[in-house]
């Protein structure tokens, strides 16, 4: 197969002009501007995950500017819709003709777009989507281990179910509960993934002494969850679990309370990751759990820009008039990646000496340490993922309507204080 990248190559070897017609020796050439392409779902169901965007590449083109760093960043909408996010990956490489591919938030956005540059050679960092989605949801058979093949160009840094089983557990165990746990589970690449029982979270959940009730995919965007309902309340299910996309926890949510089933602990990823996903729940929205990624209350520093996490906080607060959310740190730490491999590599507009820097990456970011080392991670991803590290939190609200993310345990990461304790659906 003819990619963008064999062409380059080709041309630069040969002298000879490109497909379009134009010149090709200088495609490459050190010191010419690099080209940065961004994909993410800036509208649809998952547009909060995107909230950060125009915040953080406003940020980073006044600071690349300052210090003299010659980008240009492509920003591309998945409408997140994994199709769209696909086509619009091939528009960066071949119209755009980038040279670094940044990627975030979900498998449904990160997973098409990484095949897609993986397949025509282009360096990426991917981050925002538990691993094993990413990395076990682009093999050829996902079923088979003994087929799963490490990647060339895609690196992918972000923490996975092990991390997240643990930190769930670790919330319930501050709780008198029959750990009973009803599962939600959608059909997209993070439900199946999460939901699939042998690799999911059911035999972690086991393990830790809980077991879990699954009834079964949903299709994402369903306006009735009374079979899942009836299900846990049938089982006595005393906790909720699952991957849901805010508007489906939204409808679940309210169903669940008209219907009186009223669990002990519901603790859900993607969903709830928002400030507004819980404040439109009013006080439904009180002592929901979650995973948490990244806070105001981390104690990580940008190398960007020097800033804490409560700075850059307080900072997109300042900037947009909007309370912070998980994603802006990430988000952030992306950039901050992509600006340290640039200023590393020899060559930032060579794809073999861009994709060397990212694979030999060790930075410290306003997430915590990013480094493709094999860290924490099996063999057969050691080349591709890189951990970060991950607590549990609950939301608090306050008496205005608003709420507070509070990190009720930090077994898995020590680093990262608690402000407070779990407590139980009221």
């Amino acid at each position: 197969m003819l990619t963008r990248r064999r062409l380059l190559k080709s041309a630069a070897a040969t002298g000879l002009v490109t497909s379009a017609g134009a010149l090709a020796a200088p495609a490459l050439a050190q010191g010419a501007r690099v080209r940065i392409g961004y994909v993410s779902p800036q509208t649809g169901p998952l547009a909060g995950f995107a909230e950060a965007d125009a915040f953080t590449i406003d940020a980073f083109n006044r600071i690349a500017a300052d210090q003299g760093l010659d980008v240009e960043v492509i920003v591309k909408d998945s409408q997140s819709n994994p199709n769209r996010a696909a086509d619009v990956a091939q528009e960066l490489i071949i119209d755009d003709e980038i040279h670094l591919m940044l990627v975030a938030s979900t498998p449904e956005t990160t997973n098409p777009v990484s095949t897609v540059a993986e397949s025509e050679g282009i360096p990426t960092i991917s981050t925002m989507a538990p691993w094993q989605p990413w990395f076990i949801g682009q093999q050829g058979n996902p079923g088979d281990p003994s087929g799963w093949r490490p990647f060339d160009y895609t690196f992918h840094y972000f923490w996975g179910l092990e991390d997240v089983i643990a930190v769930f557990t670790n919330m319930w165990n501050q709780l008198e509960t029959n750990k009973v746990v009803g599962g939600l589970f959608p059909n997209d690449a993070d439900g199946n993934a999460w939901g699939d029982p042998n690799v999911g979270v059911a035999p972690g959940f086991a393990e830790a002494g809980y077991e879990t009730i699954d009834p079964g995919r949903y299709q994402n965007l369903t306006d009735d969850f009374s079979a899942q309902i009836n299900a846990f309340k049938q089982a006595n299910a005393e906790i909720v679990t699952g991957v849901v996309i805010p508007p489906d926890f939204t409808t679940f949510r309210n169903q669940a309370s008209q219907q009186g089933f009223t669990p002990k602990a519901i603790t859900v990823a993607k969903a709830i990751l928002f400030p507004q996903s819980v404040e439109t729940l009013g006080e439904a929205g009180h002592n929901l759990s979650s995973e948490v990624w990244w806070s105001a209350n981390h104690p990580f520093t940008s190398s960007l820009t020097g800033q804490g996490c409560a700075e850059l906080a307080q900072a997109f607060t300042d900037a947009t008039g909007r309370p912070w959310t998980q994603p802006i740190g990430f988000i952030h730490s992306l950039f901050e990646t992509a600006a340290d491999v640039i200023q590393r590599a020899g060559d930032p507009t060579d794809l073999d000496q861009l994709t060397d820097a990212i694979a030999s990456t060790d930075l410290d970011t306003i997430v915590g340490r990013v480094a493709w080392n094999g860290e924490g991670v099996p063999d057969f991803a050691a080349q591709n993922v890189c951990k970060t590290p991950l607590v549990g939190g609950q939301w608090r609200r306050n008496e205005d309507g608003t709420f507070d993310l509070v990190t009720v345990d930090n077994t898995t990461a020590p680093d990262i204080p608690t402000q407070g304790e779990m407590q139980p659906l009221s």
